[in-house]
């Protein structure tokens, strides 16, 4: 008998696109992610509705199990344990009564800051009334934005020879004028130092940062000492040539940008005080006669 033949072992093929299935899969995955985002991103009013009426139901407000249907209790209208309601979590009762309380306090908001805006308004208008009386109106430019009533002393006889940070005779009698106004009110007092934004080192002071911190310190001294204004009220910033009041390509906007800024602070809460530069009371920002000036290029 000859030798049984062994059976010839065909080694497994091995399957190359195994990764399909996985990549499949996670294609699946990302679509049905997507679908649902989408489906959660879709405010549909009609849902929306249905769905506020079956929390109300649930929440107890509807003595049937579903809105529509008839009660599954043998006495309608009692229930053997009490209905759960919103209020006995401190919530409102309903999505709608949230909404409510929403809109109340935005439009509270809204009331506030047009409040702050109307007496902050007031307030400037009375500063220009004792700067007209003193023919010094022409010397300071007012607005109101989100951090109060800002006093921009800009004119050419008010603010600083180049490079120095001594008050004029005449800015100091703008000050002398304003401070009986600004003394009347409670509201605290920044004193903003600018330079204008030629990119020259100043002959007296390392930077213009250093300038311009002297010039504000040096409203700040006047307004305390000379003016009796209590320094608890009073606090200064510098910010170089970083924040020009008017484009600094404009003809004549080194003088105006070269400027000190007497900011009367809102005490309003942050979002109220988004809103006083919404619709300004005082109006545009008049810069007052820019004409092209040569000043050696100094700050």
């Amino acid at each position: 008998m000859g030798a049984r033949k062994r059976p010839e072992i065909h080694e497994e093929h091995e399957n190359h696109e195994r990764w399909l299935v996985t990549y499949a899969d996670m294609v699946t995955l990302l679509m049905v992610l997507f679908i649902v985002m989408f489906a959660m991103s879709a405010v549909d009013e009609k849902k929306f509705n249905e769905l506020k009426s079956g929390l109300a139901a649930g929440f107890g407000q509807s003595t049937s199990v579903m809105q529509g249907s008839s009660s599954t209790m043998d006495h309608p209208g009692s229930s053997a344990v009490a209905p759960v309601r919103a209020e006995n979590f401190g919530g409102s009762t309903t999505l709608a009564e949230q909404a409510k309380k929403a809109l109340a306090a935005q439009r509270r908001v809204e009331a506030d800051a047009k409040t702050e805006r109307d007496r902050l308004e007031q307030l400037g208008q009375e500063l220009d009334t004792a700067l007209r009386r003193a023919g010094l109106q022409d010397d300071v430019t007012r607005l109101i934005d989100e951090r109060g009533l800002v006093l921009s002393l800009t004119s050419r006889h008010v603010v600083f020879e180049p490079n120095r940070a001594e008050l004029s005779s005449r800015g100091r009698r703008v000050l002398d004028v304003i401070t009986p106004v600004l003394s009347r009110a409670d509201e605290d007092l920044r004193i903003d130092g600018h330079t204008n934004q030629v990119p020259v080192k100043p002959k007296y002071f390392a930077t213009d940062w250093d300038l311009s911190s002297a010039r504000a310190i040096e409203v700040l001294r006047h307004l305390n000492e000379r003016g009796g204004i209590p320094g608890k009220r009073l606090s200064a910033s510098a910010f170089g040539h970083e924040v020009p009041l008017v484009d600094p390509a404009k003809p004549g906007s080194q003088r105006v940008n070269k400027r000190v800024d007497i900011v009367v602070l809102s005490d309003l809460p942050a979002a109220a005080r988004e809103l006083l530069d919404d619709a300004p009371a005082g109006g545009p920002v008049i810069i007052p006669s820019i004409q092209p000036e040569i000043d050696g290029g100094m700050s």
